[in-house]
């Protein structure tokens, strides 16, 4: 093997990007190349780190561009490439759950060591700093004899309340603790060894969309070794706790490994009057200290040492290591993956069963489709069109969706928006096609291709197959919202859109080259806007009204003292329904705000009002917003030489506000559209009957 362990990496999505940049940052690896079968997903992904893409995992092997891959697909997917790569005689390192159960899991395991390779799990908290010091106190004995450990798992799980609930992780209760029940397990199993687990139960259960329950507690009782373990994990809206507690016979260690930090209680020899003061103050000299080092890292590495970030470079440097040394770590081993999938499967068999579900295969004629039927209002969309006798065709990146309760209504339909020619096949027998499909990008090159160039590219799909209506939903984030004086308009313009946050400026982009579109060539279009849409299935950590520190804080934009443009989930889908009953409706835009009703203050005092739930608010002036992210684009730009990024301006950042009200006249007029007016039942349907907290 040449100095440098050449890396790839299989799938290019989300948590591929912290795996880049921990290989980047690891002595003795270079990234070399990236596969994903979305040729765009690929590409884009290889540009931004200047490395080759493949989208076909055979070719990349054979043109011995790797070393060592590291597995980013979908977890069913992980068993049948690891042993591929395995096979082509390249070092494995799988992201959890590194398969779907401790059988697979040795299978690659056994196939790693025939072929003489590594094969490493992503068990990324393993490698943060904080972890390894702890392990020092328990080899040195200060924390005495070890007794108990409980390992906690207390944090929100959006899919769960909000979907998409067509991805793998949603598909089986099962997934939930297969998806985050490594974390749990690999820290018990690297400080105390093999866990067997004696009890489990489960709590909170939430409906979902199309019939069945999942669960949103899981708590287990377990024993490795002499220690007891509780092993706990809560997501619901609950305060951010990850944190490993082990209690020994001379000291407590409390290792919070989200947030990189590790604490301990031990017993002092002061007399009863200095004993209690004591001890409190080593608690608060030893936070003062964590969180001093944490800033002072993050600081001079401009958030490139989050404790995220570390422990994805703290996994890295673990496994190259061991790949140069040739001697496997065990934190991260083959070995200890299986161990760590074996007690899982012990896990899943006390489970309690579900009752089966019904996964019928309806006989649907779809004459709709709608474009990320899968989201928060596209799923009440769906059901809003199949309420109406309209079957719907909705495309989707998975093959199933939240609608088996109307399957005879609703077929999934998988189609790559990058490919105009499958779009057109997929229109074929399509009268009405809605557009929700966004991008959240990062430089205003990428936002032309992907959603820019996308809608452009279901536009010409919908002229190709004859649709006879075309709904796209812009935002009204596209507005320049900063004025209480305006009352914003479909008539009122965005303004100089290109001082505002990409994604405001790339959904007017797509507005104006769709509006020429209908203007040049007839596209049959209608513009939807929708407003801060709030309702079941919605998020409680919504961004559009203010910046949130977990479910229990949020700073809002402004004062919070105004009128917010909210809209109710079904209000909003009955108007883009009626967007292709109303024959008026073609060639114009509709900004779908509800009646005034509530500043971001009475939203949150009816929260507590409702649900009993007191959320920390403060206010957001915009200067220090501005100020923070003026310092940041200097830093990117400047120092990181990243290219194409966008600053948004002082109006930009007090549009968030949202302090100029909406006149949403013309949707009532042309539409007939009647947004929910009565205060007190608006409260009960975007509030209490939300499910914001998740129970």
């Amino acid at each position: 093997m040449s100095d440098q362990i050449k890396v790839g990496i299989i799938g290019a999505g989300y948590i591929s990007t912290w795996h880049a940049d921990a290989i980047r940052a690891t002595r003795g690896t270079r990234l070399t190349a990236v596969c994903d079968t979305s040729s765009s997903a690929a590409q884009g992904f290889a540009m931004g780190y200047g490395i080759e893409a493949y989208t076909d995992l055979s070719e990349m092997l054979a043109a011995g561009a790797v070393d060592a891959v590291h597995i980013c697909t979908p977890p069913h997917l992980h068993h049948a490439i690891a042993l591929q790569c395995i096979q082509a005689g390249v070092h494995v390192l799988v992201e959890k759950p590194v398969a779907l159960s401790g059988s697979e899991t040795a299978e690659i395991e056994a196939a790693a060591q025939a072929r003489n390779v590594q094969f490493n799990a992503g068990h990324n908290f393993l490698g943060i700093p904080a972890y390894a010091r702890l392990k020092h106190l328990i080899t040195q004995g200060k924390l005495g004899r070890i007794s108990t450990a409980d390992i906690t798992w207390a944090f929100p799980l959006g899919p769960l309340r909000a979907g998409p609930y067509g991805i793998w992780l949603m598909q089986e209760s099962r997934n939930l603790l297969l998806e985050l029940g490594p974390h749990l397990f690999a820290f018990a199993q690297d400080l105390f060894g093999p866990v067997a687990v004696q009890h489990l139960e489960t709590s909170k259960p939430v409906d979902i969309p199309g019939g069945g329950t999942r669960p949103q507690g899981i708590r287990i009782m377990a024993r490795a070794g002499d220690v007891d373990l509780n092993i706990t994990l809560s997501l619901v809206e609950t305060h951010d706790d990850r944190s490993l507690v082990i209690r020994g016979s001379s000291a407590m260690a409390r290792l919070d490994y989200a947030n990189d930090t590790l604490t301990t209680a031990s017993a002092n020899t002061s007399d009863l009057v200095l004993n209690p003061l004591r001890a409190e103050l080593s608690q608060s000299w030893q936070h003062l200290r964590e969180g001093s080092r944490n800033a002072a890292r993050q600081l001079a590495s401009l958030n490139q040492k989050s404790p995220y970030g570390l422990s994805f470079r703290g996994l890295c440097s673990g496994v190259y290591s061991a790949v140069q040394s040739g001697k496997p770590d065990p934190r991260f081993s083959g070995a200890s993956a299986t161990q760590v999938m074996q007690s899982i499967d012990g896990a899943l068999a006390l489970m309690a069963a579900e009752l089966p579900q019904p996964n019928p295969k309806g006989t649907p004629k779809p004459t709709a489709m709608v474009i990320g039927g899968t989201g928060f209002i596209g799923r009440a969309l769906t059901r809003k069109l199949v309420s109406r006798g309209i079957d719907v065709r909705v495309v989707s990146r998975g093959k199933t969706g939240p609608f088996d309760d109307i399957a005879n209504h609703v077929e999934t339909y998988s189609a790559s928006l990058y490919d105009e020619d499958a779009l057109t096949e997929a229109m074929q027998g399509i009268k009405y096609v809605f557009n929700l499909a966004k991008s959240m990008d990062d430089t205003w090159e990428a936002a032309l291709e992907n959603d820019v160039g996308t809608a452009l590219r279901v536009a010409r799909a919908a002229q190709s197959a004859g649709v006879e209506r075309l709904v796209y939903t812009g935002t009204i984030a596209s507005y320049d919202m900063s004025d209480p004086s305006v009352t914003i308009t479909e008539d009122t313009p965005f303004g100089d859109i290109e001082d505002r946050n990409i994604y405001a400026r790339s959904k007017a982009e797509c507005e104006r080259c769709l509006m020429e579109m209908h203007k040049a060539d007839g596209l049959p279009l209608v513009i939807a806007r929708p407003a801060i849409v709030v309702g079941h299935g919605g998020p409680l950590q919504h961004w559009g009204i203010g910046r949130w520190h977990g479910a229990g804080a949020v700073k809002i934009w402004g004062n919070g003292k105004h009128i917010l443009p909210f809209a109710l989930i079904e209000d909003t889908a009955e108007a883009l329904v009626r967007m292709i009953e109303v024959p008026e409706a073609i060639g114009q835009s509709f900004n779908l705000s509800g009646e005034p009703m509530l500043s971001a203050r009475d939203y949150f005092d009816a929260i507590h009002d409702k649900l009993g739930a007191r959320i920390k608010v403060s206010s957001g002036p915009f200067w220090p917003f501005f100020a923070s992210d003026a310092v940041k684009f200097f830093l990117k730009t400047k120092v990181l030489r990243r290219k194409g990024l966008n600053r948004p301006s002082l109006k930009d950042w007090k549009s968030r506000a949202h302090y100029s009200p909406f006149d949403n006249t013309r949707a009532k007029q042309v539409l007939g559209w009647q947004p929910e007016a009565d205060r007190a039942r608006f409260i009960d349907r975007a509030i209490t009957r939300a499910g914001l907290l998740g129970f």
